[in-house]
């Protein structure tokens, strides 16, 4: 025995007992919200787990060493059921056995039985060896018991065909493409985010430097929706609007500023602008015969001289279309344009956004048409009036709270159709104000005659849709090889993770397309259901395998319980499940998606599809307009980045209450990976691989970054580029970081860290003047995702 001071003996009796004491609150704690859990159907280990937690601290209280082995017990124990839930996915076992290994680290110090030091604790009862018991005993059962357990789902998306080899070039590309320019948001009007630039390859991306940088600005105080745009390239420029309502021309070679238009006498916005357009006008020479379109938010249709940023005084108003005109009165910010407009056949089409959940009688859904040269109304397609395609007469206004379309738009020259994405009429969670005519365009993909306004065909994604599962991407155009020869196609992504295929002539679907039932009940009177829904059956799904209690997750154990006691509480009876007044409803994919307005990007030398898809779900319940005011929901400012939590929904019986599915700590319910990039074979709809994207550095509990560059597959907004380099460009995630992929392996090749949150899409083109390849990235950050705000385009190049 080794004698102690006084002094020495008092501390460590008050380290037992302060430990004893953490123990107890600890296990008290996993009681009480155990009993909760089995309460609701939940798993009994949690509250079996406190009780031994419990006995632990109060045997450690009186200095008894039992309490050390009922600990090592319950570690046995956990390993073996964790296990036996989870396999041995290394994310799934963390909140599972990384606090409970930690925590028993003070054992091996606490003094027991009159031995107050460690060499006496592991002679007597074990320390560092009770610890490799219980892993060595704990390993084997619960792989047993694994085996042995419950029928666990394998998430779909992982499964899907498995691994195929990497299909070869195609004898015909699915599109013709210049490399040289970027002249539309996705590089051509079909939105492939293909380059067929190849000198900065997968042999030597490694070699990537930042070439120059450009500042956007002002870098001010006040709302912003972040700087999310793609760049565009004609020639020797680069232009690209911000969040400030500006745009910007930039030299190509150094990123050196040629000019700034201020859109507007205000830098305030609240909502980011995604990209502007660009056209020439046909046989025409000096100003503004090139020009750049783009969305401002008062909100006005710009026209600007290419290379001068001078106002085209010949279209509308000095260069200023209002959009206003035909919607009535609205508070400013309520009605937005995001996307940038698609020119197609002399003609600048133009959506809009309307802000989710505020009030029914929201502004129009119109989409119009313009004249590119003078700005004239050509067209409006009004789904309420779809005979009337004139502006309404004066003192009328346009259809009032119609399906939207707030993504990019395709555009098809050959044809002469423009391919409308859209959304809901708003309000996004009832539908019981809803006409017929809603209902029939809500959440589709829209093929509409440029010429004259008049649909050719459309595609419903979600019949009656109350879970905002709005189109969010811009549909993808490729000419795609099937057994009946080569055939225009229009790839849909969609946030609920379906891939519709869809011939763009005459939407006939080219990949097969099922009508499913769906959850039915739980509504309020007012509502209704579409018994069934499509679901793609010849494309992976994205959204992800059906949630159990066991898929919940957390920091710790007691985290991960609550999430559990949470998902036990709600509805869920997996994708689509209804959502109503008693209690909350667990929606899968959220809002943010599966795949959102990022989009995809194609391979169209070897018909390969790059998807980055978002596994988070939501919270959402509805209720009662008295329950509403009570909480003081009201209709919300437009200068914010997003409409927040709180959707009023003004007008109906009912308001929304919608949050994201997270822990206490910050962190979301269910386990990563929530962000994934994935390669599929658009001939056979095959994966060929799949894997978690961006790590856990700038992500963490209470949103303060990790610093852990751990791969996990965490959130992100924006979308890739593809190169016949055979990379594979993306920034997007939480993670400042942009990076590069083998498109055939899914290998990282490059990685670059970012001064602020990349949450935009990148793009490359090749320099006129020097002849290098570049690689440009917005990096301006995200509110909602928590992530660095920034004003600054990045070009990446090789060393000269």
């Amino acid at each position: 025995m080794t004698i102690q001071s006084p002094s020495t003996s008092r501390i460590a009796i008050w380290f037992r007992r302060l430990y004893s004491a953490v123990l107890l609150v600890i296990g008290i704690a996993l009681i009480c919200g155990g009993v909760l859990l089995i309460s609701e159907g939940g798993s009994p280990y949690y509250c079996i787990t406190g009780l031994a937690v419990v006995a632990s601290g109060a045997f450690l209280w009186r200095g008894d060493r039992r309490g050390a082995w009922f600990y090592c017990a319950m570690l046995v124990a956990t390993v073996a059921w964790s296990i036996w839930e989870v396999g041995f996915e290394p994310w799934e076992l963390v909140p599972r056995l990384v606090a409970p290994f930690v925590l028993g680290f003070g054992i091996l110090f606490v003094p027991c039985d009159a031995e107050v030091v460690v060499p006496g604790l592991l002679r007597r009862f074990g320390g560092w060896p009770a610890f490799v018991v219980a892993v060595v005993l704990a390993v084997p059962v619960g792989a047993e018991l694994n085996a042995l357990g419950p029928d666990r789902p394998i998430d779909p998306m992982w499964q899907t065909g498995g691994r195929v080899p990497v299909p070869q070039p195609l004898a015909q590309p699915l599109a013709t493409i210049d490399g040289t320019d970027w002249r539309h948001f996705g590089n051509d009007a079909g939105g492939t985010r293909f380059s067929p630039l190849q000198d900065i390859n997968v042999d030597n991306v490694s070699g990537l430097q930042v070439a120059w940088e450009a500042e956007t600005g002002p870098a001010i105080p006040g709302p912003t929706g972040g700087l999310e745009a793609t760049p565009i390239v004609v020639g020797d420029t680069v232009y690209v609007c911000n969040g400030y309502n500006s745009i910007v021309a930039f030299d190509a070679d150094t990123g050196q500023e040629r000019w700034r238009h201020a859109m507007t006498g205000s830098t305030e916005s609240g909502k980011p602008c995604r990209g502007v357009s660009y056209y020439q006008v046909p046989n025409a020479t000096g100003p503004c015969a090139e020009r750049i379109f783009a969305p401002s938010q008062a909100p006005d249709l710009i026209a600007v001289d290419a290379h001068t940023g001078q106002s085209c005084p010949g279209f509308g108003q000095n260069g200023h279309v209002s959009l206003m005109d035909g919607l009535g009165e609205f508070s400013f910010g309520l009605y937005y344009l995001s996307s940038p407009p698609q020119v197609i056949r002399g003609k600048v089409v133009v959506g809009g956004a309307v802000l989710d959940n505020q009030l029914w009688g929201a502004p129009s859904g119109v989409v119009r048409a313009y004249d590119a040269v003078t700005g004239e109304l050509a067209w409006a397609f009004d789904v309420g009036r779809p005979d009337r395609r004139v502006a309404p007469p004066e003192g009328e206004t346009y259809t009032l709270s119609t399906p939207n379309s707030w993504a990019p738009m395709s555009a098809d020259e050959r044809l002469g159709l423009v391919y409308l994405p859209t959304g809901n009429s708003s309000p996004d969670f009832f539908g019981g104000n809803r006409r017929p005519f809603d209902d029939e365009f809500n959440s589709s993909v829209v093929a509409v005659d440029v010429a004259t306004g008049g649909v050719r065909w459309h595609f419903q994604t979600t019949h009656h849709d109350l879970w905002d599962y709005d189109v969010p991407s811009q549909p993808t155009l490729v000419d795609m090889p099937t057994a009946n020869g080569i055939r225009p196609a229009l790839i849909q992504p969609t946030k609920r993770g379906e891939m519709f295929v869809l011939d763009r002539e005459t939407g006939e679907p080219l990949k097969p397309v099922e009508e499913r039932p769906v959850p039915q009940g739980g509504i309020v009177p007012e509502e209704r259901l579409s018994p069934t829904q499509p679901f793609s059956v010849g494309m992976p799904a994205f959204r992800g395998a059906d949630l159990q209690e066991r898929d919940m997750w957390g920091i710790t154990p007691i985290d991960q319980m609550l999430c559990r006691l949470t998902f036990r509480k709600a509805r869920y009876e997996g994708t689509l499940t209804p959502i109503g007044l008693d209690r909350q409803t667990v929606v899968q994919p959220g809002y943010g998606g599966g795949v959102n307005w990022g989009s995809i990007s194609v391979d169209v030398d070897r018909g390969i599809m790059l998807v980055n898809s978002m596994r988070l779900r939501i919270l959402t319940q509805l209720l009662t307009r008295r329950q509403a005011d009570e909480r003081g929901f009201k209709i919300v400012s437009g200068k914010g980045p997003n409409s927040g939590p709180r959707g009023p929904m003004v007008n109906t019986p009912y308001a929304v209450q919608i949050a994201p599915f997270l822990s206490v700590l910050g962190t979301p319910c269910t386990a990563p990976p929530w962000g994934i990039m994935s390669a599929v074979d658009l001939s056979s709809g095959r994966m060929i691989w799949t894997k978690p994207f961006g790590t856990a550095r700038d992500s963490g509990p209470f949103g303060i970054p990790s610093k852990l560059p751990i791969t996990m597959g965490v959130p992100f907004s924006g979308g890739t580029v593809t190169t016949r380099g055979g990379l594979v460009f993306v920034a997007a995630s939480v993670e400042q970081a942009i990076r590069a992929y083998d498109s055939s392996t899914g290998q990282e090749v490059w990685k670059a860290r970012l001064p602020a949150g990349g949450q935009a899409s990148p793009m490359t083109y090749k320099s006129p003047k020097s002849g290098r390849q570049f690689v440009l990235i917005a990096a301006g950050g995200k509110p909602s995702l928590n992530t660095k705000a920034g004003t600054k385009i990045i070009a990446y190049a090789l060393p000269q």
